[in-house]
């Protein structure tokens, strides 16, 4: 069956129409369907990158790698760390042993110095009568000097009478019996006893006292 031809009027409606139809279909917003396609995509990627950390043996061997090196590193941390205390301490006891040896170094000289000086106060203590006043004057400056030198090097004169006896300092030559001191005085000084920087050289000869009876 043939189709009627149309009318200007009936083309005018059917394109109205055909336009109303096209614009009334829903439309995808653009912006919409490229976030979920990004979304998509990035979720692809990080469970690919997961699928291959998991199933890659050299991803394992490096792993395993790193933390052997960083428990390397430790170690050799600790280690200079001993290394250096160890080294800080030699340096330190060497320096005592430097110090100690400067402090003491005259001890043996001071030794054989200290007869002359027992010499002088023998020879002080017989001149008190019938020698000369200028023979005692020199003697007693001759001895002044001798412990002057002494002191500015580190020695100290021990000379205990009086005082308590104490056998780090004093040897006891004898023990008498008292009744006018304390027990365990000393009573006289035989021979004076000396000190370098604090270390005994000689102890001082002493008499004790001791309770009567």
């Amino acid at each position: 069956m043939a189709k009627e031809p149309q009318t200007p009027q009936e083309d005018e409606l059917a394109r109205e129409l055909a336009s109303e139809e096209q614009e009334a279909e829903p439309q995808a917003e653009p912006e919409t369907v490229e976030g979920e396609l990004e979304d998509a995509i990035e979720g692809a990627e990080q469970a690919a990158t997961e699928s291959q950390a998991a199933d890659n043996p050299e991803a394992e061997m490096l792993a395993a790698r790193v933390e052997e090196l960083e428990q390397s590193v430790a170690d050799a941390k600790e280690q200079q760390l001993r290394t250096a205390a160890e080294a800080q301490n030699v340096r330190r006891r060497a320096e005592q042993e430097a110090e100690k040896a400067r402090k003491f170094a005259l001890e043996k000289f001071v030794k054989e110095l200290l007869p002359v000086v027992d010499s002088l106060e023998k020879a002080l203590e017989a001149m008190q009568d019938g020698a000369s006043e200028a023979h005692r004057e020199g003697v007693s400056m001759t001895l002044k000097m001798q412990h002057d030198v002494l002191a500015k090097f580190g020695v100290e004169v021990v000379d205990p009478h009086g005082e308590p006896f104490d056998p780090q300092y004093h040897e006891a030559m004898a023990m008498v019996p008292n009744p006018e001191m304390e027990p365990n005085t000393v009573m006289e000084v035989m021979q004076k006893g000396y000190l370098l920087n604090g270390r005994l050289v000689r102890p001082a000869m002493v008499v004790v006292s001791q309770a009567a009876g």
